[in-house]
Formats: structure tokens, C-alpha cells, sequence
């Protein structure tokens, strides 16, 4: 095994093939304007022939900054985190920052273990997209002593900053729109029971008691997939034969709900309402479209950038908790 390491092109091996010194390619790298332009068009060449390997790990040890921002992600399945990562690239690339990912499965001693590496490497700072967190992990971060980000959540008290939306208040107004539209039996469809599904499911419960209707769950720890749909409609139309309005945690079971019922011959929306959770793309292109809650996953991403960046160059921050809002798509499927 060690022999392949040592195959790994150094400084010295790129400096002997130009035949300059090692010092010169160093300065390259820091700065191609730096060096002579027929040099610089020698070293890159080498360079790409030689798949030199930029080692950061001195760089990051003498300056204890690595210009890498740390970010954790609870799954790797749900889409949804995509165009949230999508959202803090767009600002750290403009800032010369990389980002390190690091994936959790919704698990916080897994949380722990990645913050600790990630931390090994220096980071600047951390965005994180739970708010739960282990005894160690806030210790951690503590000692560290660089900016956070929590998002997706508004917690009450945030570890430094946070980012994110009401779940509560979207979810009920979302399910008092489908009793506004005359549905009584409704039940709500969650899973993975991870923070934001039991705090939508809090919003769901609101609604329903304010109405003076049962609130029905139908819940399992199991990941999201159009096909788990399918075992979650089957168990609540068998408990609730007058079954008309469903709110799912999220677009995944939405639509493999709205196409299971479709299969069975249940009219959407006239005899079964179907709502979702993240306004996916998929759920405008099937038919009747899915109604859904829009969160601001992008400019989740960017604000939560832009908040870390500004307290790592020192300005002061206005306020520590953005509430980024969201919006109820225009549906057919209620």
C-alpha cells in the first residue's frame, strides 16, 4: 500500500523537471504572475504532466486557516440539499473559499465525528443543517472558536447564528388551506422523524385541533422514497376509509402518494387532497401539480455564506436569526 503513496509528485520532482528551484515553483503557485511568463508556461506544463498535487496541510498548519468552510449534510438522498449547496458555492467560490462536505444521516454522534474531522482540517467555519447537537459537538465548537451557521430551523437559541424558516407556521397554514377546501379526514405522512418532520407535524396538529378534527400520523423512521408512498397510503386508507387529505413531510412521499392514489382510481384533489413539502421540480411536471411548500433552499445557502464570511472578515452582524420565509405553490392537487 505504501508504495503507490510515494508516487505522489513533490515540489522538488516539478523544480528538477524545469530545472529552477523549488522556491520558484512555490512562488507559482501562490501567484502565476509571480514568476516570468515563458517559467510560468514551463511549471504548468509540468505541472499537468507530472498531476502535481497541491499539499495545504503546511499552509493550513502555519496560518491556522485553511480558507475552507466546513458544511455538514444530513443526507446525501434528499435533494433538496443540492441547491442549498449550490447556494453557499455560489458565495464562498466569489470569496476564494473552498467548502469541505461532510454527511451525517441525520445521525448526532455522526454529526460529532464529521465536526471533529473537519475541524482537524482547520476550517474557517461551519454550516450546519441540524439544531440538535451532542454535548461534545457544542464543546467542540466552542473551543474552536470560529463563526457557525444553523439552517433550515430558526432555533430560539442558536449555537452563533442561524438561517432558515418557520416549519410550524408554514405547515399549518398549509393544512388550513386543505381543510378550507372541505376535507376533514386528514392525516399527515411522515418519515425519517427528524427534527423539521416533527415540527411540520407540530404545525399539522395546530391546524387540525383549531378545527376541532383528530389529527391522524402515519410515520416511519424509514428514509423518503416515491415507493414508500405507497405502504404509508395502503396503512392509512386500511385505518381511515374516509381518508380525503393527506400532508406529506415532503415532495417524495407527496408525489409517490398523489401517483399510488392515481393507480387505485382515487380521484386528486376531488376525493383525495395531496400536499407536499419543498416544491420540487418534479411535482410541477406531473398531473394535476402538486401543491407544495417553496422553501428558500438557495438563498438559505447564500445568506448563511454571507452571515459566515462577514464574521470572519470581523463586520458586525446585524441579526444572528434570518427568518427566510417560504411560500405555498400554486397546486392542483387540493
Amino acid at each position: 500500500m505504501n508504495g503507490h503513496k510515494k508516487n505522489r509528485a513533490t515540489l522538488q520532482d516539478v523544480a528538477d523537471k524545469v530545472g529552477i528551484t523549488k522556491m520558484t515553483v512555490s512562488r507559482y503557485l501562490r501567484n502565476p504572475d509571480a514568476v516570468a511568463h515563458k517559467t510560468g508556461l514551463k511549471i504548468a506544463a509540468a505541472l499537468e504532466e507530472m498531476g502535481y498535487i497541491e499539499n495545504r496541510a503546511p499552509a493550513m498548519l502555519s496560518k491556522a486557516s485553511s480558507k475552507a468552510i466546513g458544511i455538514l449534510l444530513p443526507s446525501l438522498s434528499n435533494q433538496i440539499f443540492a441547491s442549498f449547496v449550490q447556494g453557499i458555492e455560489s458565495v464562498t467560490k466569489a470569496h476564494g473559499y473552498e467548502t469541505l462536505l461532510a454527511h451525517f444521516s441525520y445521525d448526532a454522534q455522526e454529526e460529532e465525528h464529521k465536526i471533529a474531522s473537519l475541524l482537524a482540517y482547520q476550517v474557517d467555519g461551519l454550516i450546519l443543517t441540524e439544531t440538535h447537537h451532542t454535548k461534545r459537538t457544542l464543546q467542540m465548537i466552542k473551543n474552536a472558536g470560529i463563526p457557525v451557521v444553523e439552517t433550515m430551523e430558526l432555533p430560539k437559541r442558536p449555537i452563533d447564528m442561524a438561517v432558515g424558516l418557520d416549519h410550524i407556521d408554514a405547515s399549518y397554514q398549509v393544512v388550513k388551506r386543505i381543510l378550507a377546501s372541505g376535507k376533514r379526514t386528514v392525516a399527515y405522512f411522515g418519515a425519517r422523524l427528524d427534527t423539521r418532520t416533527r415540527l411540520r407535524m407540530e404545525g399539522y396538529d395546530k391546524a387540525m385541533l383549531e378545527a376541532g378534527l383528530e389529527p391522524i400520523h402515519v410515520l416511519t423512521g424509514e428514509h423518503s422514497s416515491f415507493s414508500l408512498a405507497e405502504q404509508l397510503l395502503t396503512q392509512a386508507l386500511d385505518a381511515h376509509p374516509t381518508l380525503d387529505g393527506i400532508f406529506c413531510t415532503n415532495d417524495d412521499i407527496a408525489i409517490g402518494t398523489l401517483l399510488s392514489a392515481q393507480r387505485r382510481g382515487i380521484a386528486v384533489p376531488s376525493e383525495l387532497a395531496v400536499v407536499g413539502y419543498n416544491a420540487l421540480d418534479i411535482g410541477q411536471t406531473i398531473s394535476p401539480k402538486l401543491t407544495s411548500v417553496d422553501t428558500p433552499r438557495f438563498a438559505i445557502g447564500m445568506k448563511s455564506a454571507e452571515l459566515l464570511l462577514a464574521r470572519l472578515r470581523d463586520e458586525t452582524i446585524e441579526t444572528a436569526i434570518v427568518d427566510m420565509g417560504y411560500q405555498i405553490t400554486q397546486g392542483e392537487s387540493v
